[in-house]
């Protein structure tokens, strides 16, 4: 019988084995498990360029003595509501939670509150994120910069960052959260095309002479489209910009330290919690939620009309009844992984698009 391309596993494994392989590379246990939630989230989610594939990106990092798995970040209050964080090259994850925690300490003081975070390594999606301070009655921004991947609107070279862009804002029933890379495409998606074999949409990259190309693998070598033209480019821009300012690090194609495994991390993050009710304002309000409503609602020709944080929730909830479809080559990698560090994993539920192995 042929192999599937597509495995399918239940959550609670792809966590434990992720995790036991974190802990292989020198992770605590808390740290471990943290990182790896994080990662089966974006696979929850829909989102497999932010998922799996970034553990063997963070295992060669580490090997490579770029990422400390056992890091700790470290904190400074330079003014009453700017909090200076210090990675200390460990997990994206764990630096951004613990500073969201600090963050939401603070906020009830002092309203707004914001973090500039350096040398700790790629946050993953920003959803979970902003769905923790949303949880906590409060409005959730959070930049990020990355290694150049997008060029200029009008120009050629990967002189700009993908920046994301996450906003989360609480509401009656579930938050919106908009979590959104200024690029065409993420590079992460555009990684896991090229590794799968295929072919990409119009408009998502270039190839290295700058030229529109739908080939994964010539998009690689070249550059990422901004969204929406002069308007994404300008965005991206701007966002770097001010990640570059408050933090202090790298723009452009000076950003490492997300895709490789030969640079020390260069870039930056910058997270912002304000609380809605030192506003006079509700999180619990039920204004926001029937506006959603309405919108949910518009929809002609049997269309669906969503709001951000609508897909990724409802897949995230039908992977967790039904299981993750991982791509066969990424599960190979883990077993392999986890192989090399002779670990004691548990056992897996795994079915191949219905067929039982």
């Amino acid at each position: 019988m042929p192999r599937s391309s597509v495995v399918r596993v239940d959550a609670v494994t792809l966590v434990e084995r992720s995790a036991a392989a974190l802990r292989g590379l020198g992770a605590p246990d808390a740290s471990a498990r943290l990182q790896a939630e994080h990662l089966v989230e974006a696979e929850l989610r829909g989102h497999p360029s932010h998922g799996l594939r970034r553990l063997f990106v963070l295992a060669a990092r580490v090997d490579a003595g770029l990422i400390d798995p056992a890091a700790q970040p470290s904190f400074e209050w330079t003014a009453p509501s700017a909090l200076v964080v210090d990675g200390n090259r460990g997990f994206g994850p764990v630096t951004a939670y613990l500073t969201i925690d600090m963050l939401l300490h603070r906020v009830r003081q002092t309203g707004i509150v914001a973090a500039a975070m350096r040398r700790t390594h790629h946050l993953g999606m920003l959803s979970p994120y902003l769905e923790r301070m949303a949880g906590s009655g409060c409005i959730g921004l959070v930049l990020s910069s990355t290694e150049g991947l997008v060029h200029p609107w009008g120009g050629a070279g990967a002189l700009l960052g993908t920046n994301p862009l996450g906003i989360g804002v609480p509401a009656a029933g579930s938050p919106l959260t908009l979590d959104m890379s200024t690029g065409a495409v993420s590079a992460g998606k555009i990684l896991d095309y090229a590794a799968r074999g295929m072919t990409l949409p119009e408009g998502w990259a270039v190839d290295a002479e700058g030229r529109s190309t739908t080939d994964a693998a010539r998009a690689v070598s070249g550059a990422i489209s901004p969204f929406g033209g002069a308007k994404g480019y300008a965005l991206g821009l701007s966002l770097g910009a001010v990640v570059g300012v408050l933090t202090g690090t790298a723009l452009g194609a000076d950003v490492r330290g997300t895709l490789d495994a030969e640079f020390e991390t260069t870039k930056g993050d910058v997270i912002v919690a304000i609380d809605v009710a030192v506003f006079g304002g509700s999180a619990g309000s039920p204004l926001l939620a029937d506006y959603f409503a309405q919108l949910r609602g518009s929809g002609i020709d049997g269309r669906a009309v969503t709001v951000p944080g609508d897909r990724a929730r409802a897949s995230r909830e039908l992977a967790l009844a039904d299981g993750v479809d991982v791509s066969a080559d990424v599960w190979d990698r883990v077993s392999e992984l986890l192989a090399s560090q002779a670990v004691d994993t548990p056992g897996t539920d795994m079915r191949r698009e219905g067929i039982t192995p």
